[in-house]
């Protein structure tokens, strides 16, 4: 696959430096499908490739969500069946190899996968109705993009534990005043002020950024925590409750969890 042949469900764009990913499926509140995954993991890896692209803006479809997370319907059986959904090598996740900037443009919800993709990225730029969290707990299920790694050393740890054990959201305020995001701006200025953070980006030099960036990353040591992550929340999803949360999801009940 390359950024020529994505899913019709993700865009690739260039202007000048920068490179716009959005993800295009707001009918489905851009869920995300197994090859949509692949497909953002390829973008990711042609704007990677192409020395010319010094900044990404990763944004999504529509208004109403940046991302809604995994589609349940298909993801939930490969989960629970031990696929690793594109994550072959435990020791990555998504966009942890990228050095180059990656701003997010949150356009509305942004929990589960959509959140977990937002901790993979840089720079945050929000409308006011967005909001972020992270509910798999509610279904039996737990984050397995590296969240449970990524968070606690972005935000506080009693805020990380609240958006993990409560499965509740947070608005775009409260997102601001944690330090999950570095701007809240009205949604009809949204991607106006992120190809302006963009731009910006721009005028300063593209190895020196990308070098400050390895350099943060590699020094936070996340691999170890994600082969842990992924090695602990394999014995969740391979539980009884796993497989009750997605059918009590897809039936609009109540989960009937047996701790097992």
């Amino acid at each position: 696959m390359s950024a020529n042949s994505l899913p019709a469900e993700i865009k690739f764009e260039k202007q000048e430096h920068v490179a716009i990913i959005t993800i295009d499926r707001p009918e489905a509140m851009n869920s995300l499908t197994a090859d949509m995954l692949l497909g953002i993991e390829e973008a990711m890896k042609a704007f990677d490739d192409d020395p010319e692209l010094w900044v990404a803006v990763f944004t999504a479809s529509g208004d109403q969500a940046f991302s809604s997370g995994l589609d349940l319907k298909e993801a939930a059986p490969m989960l629970t069946g031990g696929d690793q959904l594109g994550f072959e090598d435990w020791t990555k996740r998504q966009f942890s190899d990228v050095y180059k900037p990656i701003i997010c443009a949150v356009n509305g919800f942004c929990i589960a996968g959509g959140m977990e993709m937002l901790l993979g990225t840089d720079l945050r730029i929000a409308a006011d109705h967005a909001t972020f969290g992270l509910g798999e707990v509610r279904w039996g299920l737990v984050p397995l993009g590296g969240t449970h790694i990524r968070l606690p050393r972005q935000i506080p740890w009693a805020i990380s534990m609240q958006l993990l054990l409560t499965g509740k959201n947070i608005d775009a305020q409260r997102a601001y005043e944690v330090g999950l995001i570095n701007e809240v701006v009205p949604a009809d200025q949204l991607m106006t002020t992120a190809i302006d953070w963009a731009k910006k980006l721009c005028r300063n030099g593209p190895l020196a950024m990308q070098t400050a960036k390895e350099i943060a990353v590699r020094s936070l040591e996340l691999e170890k925590g994600f082969v842990l992550e992924k090695a602990l929340g394999q014995k969740v999803l391979n539980s009884e409750d796993a497989k009750e949360g997605p059918r009590a999801f897809a039936e609009k009940r109540p989960a009937d969890f047996k701790g097992r």
